[in-house]
């Protein structure tokens, strides 16, 4: 045997890997299943607040305006009706567009919730078709396993594969993982995952050149709801009869391994289980890139201090890790909402100077604000070597940064220092209340009260929750 073969022969056992986790195993945490559950309400709550922006409204609906299809896809929050991929491309622009829903942060990061595009789209197009035929729809108990596998892969590939560092963009893992769980909503058997997964392999990635300066732009806010369109249109043609390519990663000269790691393995560093949804991360309170959510805390615990004395400040000191300063570290002009989330001085500066942080903060209004830029001129990023240690420990997983404002007059605050914001899984029970206000509040913006309070009720109480029918539960957002 020679030395590719070999390498094949271990390596593409992740295409039978993930197939065999997607369609055999069970899951038996109990934390895993809490936690989808609350993930779901933030991440469609994220969506019905999205309506509110004319960006985001623009790109949904049918390619072809007007279009219905029947037994189609019911887009939470509008009266639109769609196949499933532009389904499923329309649900992940919604509750993308904001940066407010899950994170997961490892050599590569990205946001696993990104899939419960495809994941809705399916169950609730598969749903709507068994019953027209008289059989029983899927359940959302069906939602959430499928919510905790499509985390699990993407996340699991995320561990030692840094797509970032090669200027490419981590939706690629969300399709791949889209196109795993899609594919056995849809009936498909563990070879029909596996060949729709390496479908979704040879799709590649697109490049990460609309996440940073000088192109950061809104492509960002529909990019993985676009990776979780097309892993649903890969799904569905692979359970049409089109084939799937066995050596898709460790082909030599043209598998992806060798086309963009430069031959570098591809790897599972921990068997597939529940782990990634354990460990997600929330963003509770404020919509900003992840890597700023620490830097952002610790800003608006000084602003009572700092507010009044915005004009004597000489300079802001912001410690971090390396992977923020490696994504949002910006000076210059910052051209839209998109590129301003992208910033931790223009994040940090909103902190100081109002003491929180909404969506409404990128927009053209609030970024006109002189005082903005004048802050982000006086700042200095630093890496912290610790931090970024702690970043990468799979037990600790922190996400650690300081600020420290210094005076004209010699004087300086204290350095605030946060380890662990407030979405992390060691601070989950702190949060709890705060995710269940804010999916509240989001729904508010799109619903009455009464109809709010009984989205609540039922997402609330775990068991009726999961006997829910996918196709009921999709129609208690949309809009007649």
């Amino acid at each position: 045997m020679t030395v590719n073969e070999m390498r094949r022969e271990a390596d593409d056992r992740i295409l039978n890997e993930i197939a065999d986790y997607v369609a055999e195993t069970p899951i038996t945490s109990e934390e895993a299943w809490e936690t989808a559950r609350y993930v779901l309400m933030d991440t469609i709550g994220c969506g019905i607040l999205a309506l509110r922006f004319p960006e985001c409204t623009k790109l949904l609906g049918p390619i072809v305006p007007g279009t219905v299809v029947p037994n189609g896809v019911k887009i939470p929050g509008t009266a639109y009706v769609l196949d499933p991929v532009q389904g499923a491309f329309n649900i992940g622009c919604m509750n993308r567009w904001l940066d407010y829903n899950d994170t997961w942060l490892a050599a590569e990061w990205g946001h696993p919730s990104d899939n419960l595009a495809a994941v809705l789209a399916s169950a609730d197009y598969v749903s709507r078709v068994r019953r027209s035929k008289g059989k029983p729809p899927l359940l959302m108990r069906h939602v959430l396993q499928s919510m905790i596998k499509a985390h699990e892969i993407q996340g699991v590939l995320a561990l030692s594969s840094s797509l970032n560092r090669r200027g490419l963009d981590h939706v690629l893992f969300v399709k791949v993982a889209s196109a795993a769980v899609s594919c056995a909503l849809f009936g498909g058997t563990k070879k029909d995952i596996a060949a729709a997964v390496s479908q979704a392999w040879i799709d590649s990635v697109s490049l990460r050149t609309y996440r940073h300066a000088p192109n950061t732009g809104s492509r960002k806010s529909w990019a993985a709801g676009d990776a979780a369109g097309r892993g649903v249109r890969l799904a569905l043609m692979t359970l049409r009869g089109e084939m799937g390519y066995a050596s898709a990663l460790t082909a030599p000269e043209w598998g992806v391994q060798d086309v963009l790691f430069d031959g570098q393995a591809l790897t599972l560093d921990r068997p597939l289980a529940s782990y990634v949804m354990e460990n997600v991360l929330f963003k509770v309170s404020y919509p900003a890139e992840f890597h700023a959510q620490t830097a952002l805390e610790a800003a608006i615990a000084l602003h009572p201090d700092v507010a009044p004395r915005l004009d004597d400040i000489q300079r802001i000191s912001i410690l971090t890790h390396e992977s923020a300063i490696r994504i949002i570290d910006k000076t210059g002009p910052l051209r839209n909402p998109a590129d301003r989330d992208h910033c931790i001085q223009y994040i940090v500066a909103v902190g100081l100077i109002y003491g929180t942080l909404t969506a409404e903060h990128y927009e053209d209004e609030t970024a006109r604000d002189p005082r903005i830029d004048r802050l982000r001129d006086k700042m200095t990023i630093q890496e912290n070597p610790a931090y970024s240690k702690d970043y990468l420990d799979p037990e600790k997983r922190s996400i650690a940064s300081s600020v420290q404002v210094f005076f004209k007059d010699g004087t300086k605050t204290k350095r605030v220092a946060v380890d662990y914001p407030i979405g992390h899984r060691r601070r989950r029970n702190e949060a709890v209340p705060l995710l269940m206000n804010k999916f509240r509040n989001n729904l508010l913006t799109r619903f009455p009260k009464k109809k709010t309070d009984g989205i609540v009720a039922l997402c609330s109480d775990r068991a009726r929750l999961a006997d829910t029918s996918v196709d009921e539960w999709m129609d208690f957002f949309a809009m007649t």
